[in-house]
């Protein structure tokens, strides 16, 4: 088990809960569900902000608040 913030560009992994509940609560309204599978998109230069596909579009998230994000990788 490990972050969002700690995957590479195009990896695919699968949300499986959230650290900070206040963070959770937002990131559920977006469509970050626990198991829905997520891919890292992009990168900025200095590693913040990232873009993630999720449910069929771009999602942003700082680096804190992806780093909030407990996932799995998928084989």
């Amino acid at each position: 088990m490990f972050t969002l913030a700690e995957i590479k560009q195009g990896q695919k992994v699968r949300i499986l809960s959230f650290v900070d509940p206040e963070i959770g609560a937002k990131l559920l309204e977006m469509g970050c569900l626990p198991g829905e599978i997520v891919s890292l998109s992009k990168r900025a230069p200095l590693g913040c902000p990232i873009a993630i596909d999720v449910a069929g579009y771009e999602l942003s998230l700082r680096k804190r608040e992806a780093a909030s994000v407990l996932v799995e990788h998928l084989n």
